[in-house]
């Protein structure tokens, strides 16, 4: 039907294509993030009984993002319209909520053109059967995903990995040698070689963990003992693995990738030991920001978050009957562990139970492409391999829509590019994807229909703030409540003020 490389060369044509040299960054010193929405629509039963043989998988970008920046919890708005996270996976994610209002729009006008055809209930909406939608993104995404182990090169299986071929570009993972002197360096490698991070069971049933001697650093999904040591985590499985069979001919897991996000206040932290066991997994993470501690949770976090609650939205659950859940997530050429995927987005949800109807763990589809994007940091580096200027991240993001109306916005620092001090609050200072945009698009969404079409959430209520809006959306609020109760027990919540806006 379709392959992880034709979807990245689609997103990369798309970019080079569609989106404009405004916001992108400048090659020789700039690097950026890449991500998108793809619809893949197969063909109906009718199209295939009157064609049979001849049909075509169509593959189209709805939604795409890129950016590497986030703003500090002090530049934060109360009145919704500064991009608070402008990393590119969200913003291709709010670009995408943004093509879905328009879809919906589209449905509620009753015209056929529309990726929604109507559910059971009064006011509810369903995908098409056909209709499926892949996430794409040119990097592993910051936080869990992001610890990935690496390998010390064995008779030259592997380039020896440096700091800067890090994971998730905005994560901005390092392995830890690039940061140590050379004393550092071989203490680090005899803990590694000297130490390990094991699971023991306790009485009641759960896991602590203790340090042993003579075997190599492990990694698996971090589990909190009653009042044992806040610090004591967990490696993964696929560090062990590979480090067991080294005699077989894999390389030797010697580090692992530096995530920049960091471990939510007041929950179990990083053990920083050098090394291997330098990050517990499977835990939640805020971006970092430069001084200022930022309140938006990685991107591991929020990918593992949308494959419960789905992507729509709460606003847009009023008007579905059915969360929407990505099909599959693909990751360009860079570095990357499936494990770590899927313990990130996947595992860390699997247990969770008494979800309301429609809503569930999805079983998400992980692919790599081996395309590189053209403007990914390995990708400016390898180009620049002997020039000494020092690469920065982009400070721009772009944001596009598969929408009739302004499809494409450039912003910087939260607020649409050119902004000036004095022109922050106004509404060209706003991006389209900002929290009070889309909130003003979903509010003309529901005034364009009468009462009686309305769904019940939405029927005869007298709401007003979009906090109001995302409440009464009943059924993704307890959905949201289950998961955050069994499973991301740490996640920042903004504080109301910041969503009482109208």
């Amino acid at each position: 039907m379709w392959s992880a490389d034709e979807i990245a060369e689609l997103c990369y044509l798309h970019y080079r294509t569609r989106l404009p040299k405004q916001g992108k960054p400048d090659r020789n010193r700039e690097w950026t993030s890449l991500a998108a929405v793809v619809k893949v629509e197969s063909a109906t039963q009718r199209e295939v009984l009157l064609r049979p043989g001849n049909l075509q998988v169509t593959k189209e970008v709805v939604a795409m993002g890129t950016g590497t920046k986030c703003i500090g919890q002090n530049k934060m708005r109360k009145t919704g319209d500064i991009l608070n996270d402008s990393h590119a996976e969200i913003v291709a994610k709010r670009s995408f909520q943004r093509y879905l209002l328009y879809q919906m729009w589209l449905a509620a006008s009753h015209q056929q053109c529309s990726i929604f055809i109507p559910g059971t209930e009064t006011g509810k909406w369903k995908l098409k059967p056909n209709i499926i939608f892949v996430f794409f993104s040119s990097h592993t995404p910051c936080g869990d995903a992001s610890i990935i182990p690496i390998s010390e090169p064995e008779n030259q299986l592997s380039k020896p990995v440096t700091g800067d071929d890090a994971a998730g570009q905005s994560a901005e993972c390092i392995s830890n040698h690039d940061r140590l002197g050379p004393e550092d360096k071989r203490k680090s490698e005899k803990m590694a070689s000297n130490h390990i991070i094991k699971r023991m069971k306790t009485d009641d049933d759960d896991y602590s963990s203790v340090i042993t001697e003579d075997l190599a650093v492990q990694q698996v999904s971090v589990k909190r003992v009653g009042d044992t040591n806040p610090k004591s985590c967990e490696c993964s499985a696929e560090i062990q693995t590979a480090n067991k069979e080294t005699g077989l001919g894999r390389p030797k897991v010697v580090d692992v990738y530096r995530t920049g996000a960091k471990c939510v206040p007041g929950e179990l932290g990083d053990a920083r030991i050098p090394g291997l066991g330098y990050h517990c997994v499977g835990l939640l993470r805020v971006k970092p920001g430069r001084g200022d501690r930022t309140c938006s949770m990685s991107c591991s976090d929020k990918l593992a978050r949308w494959n419960v609650l789905g992507c729509q939205g709460a606003l847009l659950m009023h008007f579905l009957q059915y969360p929407l859940y990505l099909s599959a997530i693909i990751v360009g050429k860079c570095p990357y562990s499936q494990e770590a995927m899927r313990r990130a987005i996947i595992e860390r949800c699997q247990h969770i139970s008494f979800l309301p109807d429609g809503f569930l763990t999805h079983e998400v589809k992980l692919l790599q492409s081996d395309l590189q994007f053209e403007h990914s940091r390995q990708a400016i580096q390898e180009v620049q391999t002997n020039s000494r200027t020092k690469l920065v991240p982009c400070s721009a993001a772009i944001s596009w829509s598969a929408v009739p109306e302004q499809p494409l916005d450039v912003t910087s620092d939260g607020f649409r590019q050119g902004t000036t001090k004095k022109g922050i609050g106004s509404h060209q200072s706003r991006s389209k994807i900002c929290k009070v945009e889309l909130f003003h698009t979903f509010q003309k969404l529901v005034t364009s229909i009468s009462q009686e079409d309305l769904p019940d959430t939405l029927r005869m209520k007298t709401l007003e703030t979009y906090w109001d809006y995302k409440e009464a959306a009943l059924n993704y609020q307890e959905a949201w409540k289950v998961l955050r109760s069994q499973a991301l027990t740490g996640w920042v919540k903004n504080a109301k003020e910041y969503l009482h806006f109208t």
